[in-house]
């Protein structure tokens, strides 16, 4: 039975002689018996019983739901209220560091370069390209800005030109939820074609021929499931489906070699895949298997030649390898290595060009591009000589060339963008990142610290702050934490920070287990029986910047999102004392309940990084011994932004919501505990390149004041 809409249980924001009062949701048991324990939550009313329509049309959340979310935004704003100004300034400071009418370094293709810009005040981009060896003659093929007009959200996918340079495939996503429509325009007339494809991921890979395309395709639970080529000038039911999987713990991905020769099909979770290989050279081409799926084994392919160069983690190779295969036989048995594996040295990634592989590696936190060649095995390397930095390269669009493109940057130092001659060594730099408002590296420092955790791991921290900011321990400090899914943090230049460092924060990256910062066992030493690395690491990070003198004890605003979410959760249940505030964004709070969840979209892919609750008792004990939402105990705790977006499928909204209305029932002092629902967005929040500064605005906002004035008592609502 849902709440009346008219009910006072589910309002706030009210106001007892002045003071904001605090919303406080209705509990309405439900009890669940798994492994013969009674599991209670009084607030899964919050998680709506239509959620799936929810994410297609946000307008038919029920009544009782949206009022209390727009009475926690209500609560939220009116906190808030006194940072109106400081967030208004933020906001102008953060777009004053972005060049408005910025543009992508272009890359060749053929007869054209192609390549992205905005316009002055633009939210989205202009998608273009101009003739080769020409600075006019400009086409726009596609305007993102006027495909968003009128709606409240618009997020542009993927764009991929045809093989022939007539057609342009494109992708949107109109409402948060991650359901993309593909379309193609005629780029002769601008027109759209008649072909509409929807319900998919938005990745796009085109036959050669220029005829047909391929895509992934959303299953009713929203998961990328089914492979299919589209053939242009015919319905989208009369799509040819490639493959079907029937395992709902696996995704389902698509990529192509740089080549352009092959279709890549992978299958995987977080610790298993599987490819299937089409030839994108033929008409009718169907999938086919290069090794079956084992658990436990990953790996991709890249193409050349007459062979298949494979990076891979088989015959114990945890930081991976790469093999060859010949493309007739790709079987493990034709597997033989090419670069060996080297304990501590992560291979990320690799690619092929024309008689040459490039692989991008990590070891001992940071990163450098690896160039071989395949004639002589000579290989040589790009790499830069400071304590923490960024390096990422793009391979374009041409596999016959000798150019190779790489971004750098520092936590200082904006991001710069190079053409690498692989034949002479020469770097060509094409781009240096402007902050029109003005940037002086030399004003900030970037330092790399390591805290010891509690089984004596060192934990690499990096550190930005001013050159002018004491180190006496007075300085606050935001402490960024994520550390799940293998994901390492990259030490690069992020200019929203800016807006905290400028005003005496120090701003740290900690890099947890559950990452690869430090390779592939910084990974399996973060994940399921091993979670709780991931959050004594954080807080023996945090500790160490104290103990360091950066910042003190009580001096500390902790932020994470998604996974890094959960962290927040987990560490605000462990070590509230440390922090002044926690800034949790699309928090993925509500663990064992989402994971024993396995109609939730990302639930049973999840299973092997969290392990599996319904099945295995252990993994039950060691999730619901962790999970932020079902540990919040008896005791103050920091201030806490919690946001989230209502058409997440990532991390659906009920989670913060549930999260917040349990802490405000249970905690004993401390708060106030704020919750903020993008109502028009999802998982990444509001998707225009201005529009999103708000919520970082917001939270910074929350940091500064949290580290500041703080709230009055009558505010928090406890």
């Amino acid at each position: 039975m849902r709440l009346d809409q008219d009910s006072p249980k589910s309002t706030v924001a009210q106001r007892r002689g002045g003071r904001p009062r605090a919303p406080k949701a209705q509990k309405r048991p439900k009890e669940t018996l798994v492994h013969g324990v009674t599991l209670r939550d009084d607030y899964d009313w919050l998680r709506a019983e239509n959620w799936k329509d929810v994410l297609r049309d946000p307008d038919v959340l029920p009544a009782d739901i949206r009022k209390h979310l727009k009475a926690e935004n209500a609560y939220c704003k009116t906190l808030m209220a006194p940072t109106r100004e400081l967030q208004r300034d933020i906001v102008k400071e953060m777009r004053g560091r972005i060049k408005e009418d910025d543009s992508s370094v272009p890359q060749p293709d053929g007869p054209f370069l192609y390549y992205s810009r905005y316009r002055k005040g633009g939210e989205h981009p202009l998608i273009c390209r101009r003739p080769r060896g020409e600075k006019s003659h400009e086409q726009v093929m596609l305007n993102a800005d006027a495909l968003a007009k009128g709606k409240d959200f618009f997020d542009l996918g993927d764009t991929a030109h045809s093989p022939d340079h007539k057609l342009l495939a494109w992708s949107a996503d109109e409402a948060g939820s991650e359901l993309h429509a593909i379309r193609v325009r005629d780029l002769a007339t601008g027109e759209d074609l008649p072909d509409l494809v929807t319900d998919t991921t938005g990745d796009i890979v085109w036959a050669n021929d220029s005829r047909s395309f391929f895509y992934v395709a959303l299953d009713a639970d929203h998961r990328p499931s089914r492979v299919l080529r589209h053939r242009l000038g015919t319905s989208a039911q009369q799509d040819e489906l490639l493959h079907d999987e029937a395992d709902a713990g696996m995704f389902v991905d698509i990529d192509e070699t740089q080549s352009s020769r092959f279709l890549l099909i992978t299958i995987s979770d977080h610790e298993t895949s599987e490819t299937r290989i089409l030839d994108l050279d033929a008409a009718d081409a169907v999938p086919i298997l290069v090794a079956p799926r084992q658990v436990g084994r990953q790996y991709g392919l890249e193409h050349h030649g007459e062979d298949f160069l494979i990076l891979t983690n088989a015959d114990g190779a945890e930081d991976f390898k790469i093999v060859t295969a010949p493309i007739a036989t790709p079987g493990t048995e034709h597997w033989h290595d090419l670069v060996q594996h080297r304990s501590g040295r992560l291979i990320i990634s690799h690619v092929c060009l024309k008689g040459r592989l490039i692989r991008l590696e990590r070891e001992d936190g940071l990163p450098r591009i690896v160039v071989r060649d395949l004639a002589s095995g000579a290989e040589s390397s790009i790499a830069f000589d400071e304590e923490a930095y960024g390096l990422g390269m793009d391979a374009g669009y041409e596999f016959d060339t000798d150019t190779l493109r790489f971004i750098y940057a520092s936590m200082a130092r904006p991001a710069e963008t190079y053409d690498y001659n692989l034949a002479t060594g020469e770097r060509t730099l094409l781009k240096r990142q402007e902050v029109p408002s003005g940037h002086d590296p030399q004003a900030y420092r970037v330092r790399r610290i390591f805290a010891t955790a509690q089984d004596g791991e060192r934990v690499p921290i990096s550190i930005l702050h001013r050159v002018d900011t004491p180190l006496d321990g007075s300085a606050p400090c935001l402490l960024y934490g994520y550390g799940s899914y293998g994901s390492a943090m990259s030490a690069s230049f992020r200019t929203r920070p800016l807006s905290l460092v400028d005003r005496g924060f120090i701003y740290a990256i900690a890099h947890v287990r559950g990452g690869t910062d430090k390779g592939w066992r910084w990974y399996l030493d973060g994940k399921r029986e091993n979670k709780r690395n991931t959050f004594t690491d954080f807080i023996a990070a945090a500790g160490a910047l104290a103990d360091t003198k950066f910042t003190s004890r009580g001096r500390i605003v902790a932020e994470g999102g998604s996974a890094g979410g959960m962290l927040m959760g987990a560490i605000a249940n462990m070590a509230p004392e440390l922090f002044a505030g926690i800034v949790a964004e699309v928090p993925f709070v509500d663990v064992l309940n989402t994971i024993l969840d396995d109609t939730l979209p990302l639930t049973p892919p999840e299973w092997p990084e969290w392990g599996d609750p319904i099945r295995d008792p252990q993994a039950f004990a060691t999730i619901r011994g962790y999970s932020p939402y079902d540990n919040v105990t008896a005791q103050a705790y920091p201030p806490i932004l919690a946001m989230g977006g209502l058409t997440d499928p990532r991390v659906t909204y009920w989670e913060p919501a549930k999260w917040v209305a349990k802490l405000r029932e249970i905690m004993t002092g401390g708060g106030p505990i704020m919750l903020h629902t993008n109502m028009d967005a999802g998982h990444g929040g509001a998707a225009g390149r201005f529009d999103s500064l708000k919520e970082t605005a917001l939270a910074y906002a929350f940091a500064i004041q949290a580290v500041g004035e703080g709230w009055p008592e009558a505010a928090k609502g406890v």
